[in-house]
């Protein structure tokens, strides 16, 4: 009787019951993969359209699959908050990070390959996901989990100011070795910046030497092979480095064969070549990495996995508290998806004045004279980011006087992007003002904005430049430019002009951050846009009178209606 009518102080809490630790295992698990998913959905668009960045399409399944691999051994969890001042201090980071989300969505969607929003938002992801394991199983789980969860950051584009000197700098080494290789093979050859010239032409160490891609994924490849094997920190070094220097290794003997190629073939051959070294060197890479991890894993410890397993009671997960209540989830839930509708809500809100626009295609005129599809050079790809891009010249004839016929080269460009992927301001870097100028052309004159018909439809607005070249010993050039972007989704008659919008009257994108900021302010995502821009060049006398008549005609021609996507 004693024992029954004496109070005892309970001392520990009870475990949770079954039901109650399901819905909490739920919730942890929907918010984690919420806020995963909509990481990877945004790198999802660098690693679409920059192929120097495919294989981030396999870093999600390897991480999570590295993950799974340490939760088959994970320690014990403990709990960390022992102390008010470290909950309160881990509680505001998380919140931070959380209401970082809402800004970030807000530029991601206006701004998708701004690469300083992807490295902050990969940053609070990973923050939030190690201080969620860091609320549930201590400082054992956070050392424990840290290296699956931060993989991540090798799938995340670099920044420009780093990755440009990086490419720059490994394409003039690989140039420099090997046109000396060559010569010592007995091809001459002379390096020319990244170029090196053979006795066929140039070959180009962009075609040559895949750059970035081979570092980043050599680097993939051993950080993976280093967490699968349980490596010390020093053999992680040590897989590293010689999988770097295999990588460039691999690069240099590409290199050097397609310059032999284009030596002793031609430069045409280099081309077909191309994809065929670039897929050698990824699998290369992996056996040689492999191979590297084998003899480094000769000498491991083997007792590793067991020391950690005894470590690791099965009824582990039975015992598992999260330190974070239910409650708190659900909001974190319900603010992820505030986050979704209150960024659509924004961009819908400022798009409520828009109208679709015309949507049109190119029939190329196979027939013309000396007619023949351009290839678009893999660098305008990698920054125009088009999805849809063709390119075709062929000349037509224009009267110098009565007698006297004008020969005159014509090249046309068409452009497109899809909505979603890309910033509405990248349509408006391939213009004339901007692309002729680098290749040595002086621009003479502005003519303005006229509109053109097509059909009796509807008519394209097209700007006209006029730019000049001389060469020494030869007559001038006369360049006559005509410039072209295509909304999918056009802003009304009545409706006031966002000072943001890409016009065709007004100056080129200079991609500064106040520009930026002025197109999430202004709601100004991207929905489908069109470039169409035609070139005449003639050393003869061209007014430019004459140079509209042309394009008025090629217009009618090779422009035709197209129904519009659903």
């Amino acid at each position: 009787m004693e024992n029954v009518a004496t109070p005892r102080k309970v001392t520990e809490a009870a475990p949770p019951s079954r039901e109650r630790f399901r819905l909490v295992f739920a919730l942890s698990v929907l918010f984690l993969a919420a806020l995963w998913f909509g990481l990877c959905r945004e790198l999802s668009g660098e690693w679409s359209v920059n192929e120097e960045y495919n294989f981030g399409w396999f870093v999600p399944f390897f991480a999570l699959y590295v993950f799974w691999l340490r939760w088959q051994d994970r320690p014990k969890p403990i709990s960390n908050f022992k102390s008010r001042i470290l909950s309160l201090s881990t509680s505001a980071i998380a919140i931070v990070a959380l209401l970082l989300l809402f800004p970030l969505r807000l530029f991601e969607i206006a701004n998708p390959e701004w690469r300083l929003l992807a490295w902050t938002h990969a940053l609070a992801v990973v923050t939030l996901t190690l201080l969620f394991l860091w609320s549930a199983g201590g400082k054992a789980w956070l050392r424990h989990f840290a290296f699956p969860v931060t993989f991540i950051f090798i799938a995340v584009p670099w920044p420009t100011a780093l990755e440009t000197p990086v490419i720059q700098g490994l394409m003039r080494v690989v140039a420099r070795v090997a046109a000396e290789t060559a010569m010592l093979l007995g091809t001459p050859a002379q390096v020319e910046g990244n170029l090196i010239r053979v006795t066929n032409g140039l070959v180009g160490v962009n075609e040559a030497c895949s750059g970035i891609r081979s570092l980043q994924t050599s680097l993939m490849i051993s950080l993976l092979f280093g967490e699968v094997k349980r490596f010390s920190v020093f053999r992680r070094l040590t897989l590293v480095v010689c999988a770097v220097v295999i990588a460039l290794l691999a690069n240099f003997l590409r290199a050097v064969f397609l310059v032999r190629i284009a030596a002793t073939e031609n430069l045409s051959e280099v081309g077909r070549w191309h994809d065929v070294a670039g897929y050698s060197i990824v699998a290369f890479v992996f056996v040689a990495t492999l191979g590297v991890a084998y003899l480094l894993g000769r000498s491991q410890a083997r007792d590793r996995t067991s020391e950690i397993r005894i470590q690791n009671p099965q009824s582990a997960i039975g015992n598992w508290q999260l330190a974070i209540p239910v409650s708190y989830i659900a909001i974190a839930l319900c603010w992820l998806l505030f986050v979704e509708i209150g960024t659509a809500a924004w961009y819908r809100l400022h798009e409520r004045d828009l109208v679709s626009g015309i949507h049109w295609n190119v029939q190329w005129p196979e027939q013309a004279p000396n007619f023949r599809k351009l290839k678009i050079d893999n660098e305008i790809r990698a920054v125009l980011r088009f999805d849809e891009g063709d390119a075709a010249g062929w000349t037509i004839s224009s009267p110098v006087n009565a007698t006297e016929p004008n020969i005159v080269p014509c090249s046309l460009y068409v452009f497109r992007w899809n909505p979603g992927k890309n910033s509405a301001l990248l349509a408006n870097l391939h213009r004339p003002d901007v692309c002729l100028p680098a290749s040595g052309w002086k621009q003479v004159a502005d003519d303005g904005v006229r509109n053109y018909p097509v059909t009796g439809v509807f008519e394209l607005p097209f700007r006209h430049f006029e730019f000049q070249r001389a060469f020494e010993n030869s007559a001038p050039q006369t360049a006559h430019a005509f410039y072209c972007l295509s909304e999918d989704r056009a802003v009304a008659s009545s409706a006031p002009l966002p000072t943001s919008l890409p016009s065709m009257s007004g100056s080129r994108s200079e991609w500064t951050r106040a520009e930026r900021i002025r197109t999430v302010l202004e709601g100004r995502r991207h929905l489908g846009q069109q470039v169409i821009q035609a070139i005449f060049i003639s050393s003869y006398p061209f007014s430019g009178a004459d140079a509209e008549s042309q394009l008025r005609d090629l217009i009618r021609e090779v422009v035709v209606l197209r129904e519009p996507e659903k």
